[in-house]
Formats: structure tokens, C-alpha cells, sequence
């Protein structure tokens, strides 16, 4: 039996699509040192693009945002009998709304911080969210990424502006944690490193994420031991909490007394050269061709065990 072409799914209709451009690029790119590799542009929610054969290609998905990460795409794959590499439809949609993501680690032992959840049509008083998280607060979307409508306010009225800015849809209310941001890649089930972020502006928005020279990363983050194995524990209970598998990246908080609350889970990260989850990858031994190989081999075995008698 031979092996599978990769497909690799990028692009998308979110409002991540450049983000993901950029990340189907340089996977197909790793991926094609070993295997042949087809790249899809994906431009359209309703159906996965044409020449796409089970029987000839495992998938590799790039795309970020709302089809590609939030299971939508993962289960037309299952429907159409598409292996694919990554978390699949239930864990996918799961992982993609916050809330439920912080439900279910919460419930797993992992720390989350407190919130304030509201859709537009019904936008909590401003009185109502310092009394339950201070005056200092994050604002984001439930169901968005690469930090896609983040907002930060450190008084009243600097409260009211946001909540006046959110637009359609449910968004959470979050105490902003004062401290260092950190994240940690997750590959087959075991962490790798953990990395420090450090926005020079001191918010790790979308312009501090994808502007070259705004943030600094520290990588192995400057933890202490005991905090770097916490995180990296608490960060395995969550991935396995959510049902996730083959490989995610998650984000958290540790405040100044050193105790992580963990924020989201990211399913389908960033996976440019310089992206958060091949640094982690790095500080356990992987370069980014290998960190490629190592992320779809889980789908290889799963197409190899449906075709071994083919």
C-alpha cells in the first residue's frame, strides 16, 4: 500500500484567512520534503474543495477561524470518509467556544479564571461586571481566534467604549490577570515547552501578534521548575479534558503569586517557522520539518489501519 498524498487545507472565508495563507505555505513547504503534497485553497463555508479523495489524500488543515476550526469542516471530512490530522468534529467544536472550553477544564481540576458571559442583544451594566471581575478587564469573542476582537479596559469608562464596540454574537468578560502569558504546545498527548509572551505594549492583541518586533518571546519561558512542570501538567489535563488529539496549543496566565489560569485551547495554531507552537516544539528537540512529520503521523496510522487489506 502506498502512502497518501497530503492535502493541506488553507485559506479559508474567516476573518483569519491571511493568518492561515501564511501558515498552509510553510507547512506545505515542510511537508513536501517528505510527501507529496496537494494545496487547497478553501473559499467557500458550504463544501470542502474539488479533488479532494479520500483514498488518495490525508488532510493537514491550516485553515483558522470559524468552518475550518470549529468542527464544521472536520465533520464534513468524517462524512465524507476524509482522514485528517488534528481534533476531531466534537473536540474541534468543543475547544472553539471558549466558555465551553473553560467549562470543561474547570471541571477537569484545571484553574480558569471567573467571567461574564452576554450576546449582543443583551449586554450585561457595567456595574455588573467590575462587582463580579473588577475594573480591569479582557473582552473577546467566544468563538473567534488569533485574538480577533480583543479588547482590554482598565476603568468604567473605558468599559462602557468596549461594550459599546462588541459586535454580533456572544462574548465573555474575563479579570485581566496581571502577570506573564505563556503558552504550551500539546503533541500526541504529551506537553512540550512552555513559552513566556511579552507584548511591548503590554497587550497581546492582534497587532502585538502578527507585527513583526512587538512582542518578545521567551523560549524556555523564565519559570521556575515547579511552575514550568505545573503548567505543562495542567495543560496535558486540559487537552485530555477536552477530548482533543494528535497535537493543539494552549494558552494561560500566571499571575504574581505564580499561579497559571488557563485561558483557551487552539486546535489548528499558527504554523509558520516563527509561530507559538513550533517554538514550543523547539525546546523539545523538534526543528519545524521534523515538528511537521511528527503532527500528521496520527493520521497516517489512522489511514494506514482503514487500508492495510486494501
Amino acid at each position: 500500500m502506498n502512502d497518501p498524498r497530503i492535502a493541506v487545507l488553507y485559506g479559508g472565508t474567516s476573518e483569519e484567512r491571511e493568518v492561515s495563507l501564511g501558515s498552509g505555505k510553510a507547512a506545505a513547504a515542510a511537508l513536501g520534503k517528505s510527501f507529496e503534497v496537494d494545496l487547497f485553497d478553501v473559499q467557500a463555508y458550504s463544501r470542502l474543495p474539488d479533488g479532494l479523495d479520500p483514498r488518495r489524500h490525508v488532510v493537514f488543515s491550516t485553515l483558522h477561524g470559524s468552518f475550518g476550526e470549529d468542527g464544521t469542516a472536520q465533520r464534513m471530512m468524517d462524512e465524507a470518509g476524509v482522514i485528517y490530522a488534528g481534533c476531531d468534529a466534537v473536540s474541534s467544536q468543543l475547544t472553539f467556544d471558549k466558555v465551553a472550553t473553560k467549562r470543561e477544564m474547570s471541571a477537569a481540576g484545571v484553574p480558569v479564571t471567573r467571567e461574564v458571559v452576554f450576546a449582543d442583544g443583551a449586554i450585561p451594566g457595567v456595574e455588573e461586571i467590575i462587582g463580579r471581575l473588577g475594573s480591569s478587564v479582557v473582552l473577546k469573542p467566544v468563538a473567534q481566534g488569533s485574538s480577533v476582537g480583543l479588547m482590554f479596559a482598565e476603568s468604567e469608562a473605558k468599559i462602557v467604549g468596549c461594550l459599546k464596540n462588541c459586535e454580533e454574537g456572544r462574548w465573555l468578560v474575563e479579570p485581566r490577570i496581571q502577570g506573564q502569558e505563556a503558552t504550551v504546545g500539546i503533541l500526541d498527548g504529551e506537553a512540550m515547552g512552555v513559552v513566556e509572551i511579552r507584548p511591548k505594549s503590554g497587550h497581546f492583541d492582534y497587532s502585538s501578534k502578527y507585527t513583526k518586533g512587538l512582542t518578545e518571546y521567551i523560549a524556555p519561558a523564565e519559570f521556575d521548575e515547579e511552575l514550568t512542570e505545573r503548567i505543562r501538567k495542567l495543560a496535558t489535563k486540559a487537552f485530555e479534558a477536552c477530548g482533543c488529539r494528535d497535537y493543539a496549543r494552549i494558552d494561560c496566565m500566571v499571575d504574581t503569586g505564580g499561579n497559571p489560569y488557563f485561558l483557551e485551547i487552539n486546535t489548528l495554531p499558527g504554523l509558520k517557522e516563527t509561530s507559538l507552537l513550533p517554538m514550543s516544539a523547539a525546546l523539545s528537540g523538534y526543528n519545524f520539518d521534523e515538528l511537521l512529520q511528527k503532527l500528521v503521523e496520527p493520521a497516517l496510522l489512522r489511514y494506514r489501519k482503514r487500508y492495510s487489506s486494501s
